[in-house]
C-alpha cells in the first residue's frame, strides 16, 4: 500500500493526523508530512479512514 497526498488540495487541517498519527503529521510550519509512504498492512484501515474523511479528498491509497 502506498499513500499519496495531493498537496495542491491539502489544507493541512490534521483530520488525517487525528485518525492515523503513525502515518500523517502536521508540523508547526502548518504543512502535512507523510511519516510512512508505505505503511504496514495493519494500518490499512486507519489510512483508508483518513483518506475517506479528508475534507478536501487530498489523500489517495494505492495497492
Amino acid at each position: 500500500m502506498k499513500v499519496i497526498v495531493d498537496y495542491d488540495l491539502c489544507e493541512s487541517n490534521a483530520v488525517c493526523m487525528g485518525i492515523a498519527p503513525e502515518v500523517f503529521e502536521v508540523r508547526d510550519d502548518d504543512h502535512l508530512y507523510i511519516l510512512q509512504e508505505e505503511p504496514p498492512e495493519e494500518l490499512r484501515a486507519k489510512v483508508a479512514e483518513a483518506a475517506r474523511r479528508c475534507p478536501k479528498q487530498a489523500i489517495t491509497v494505492e495497492d
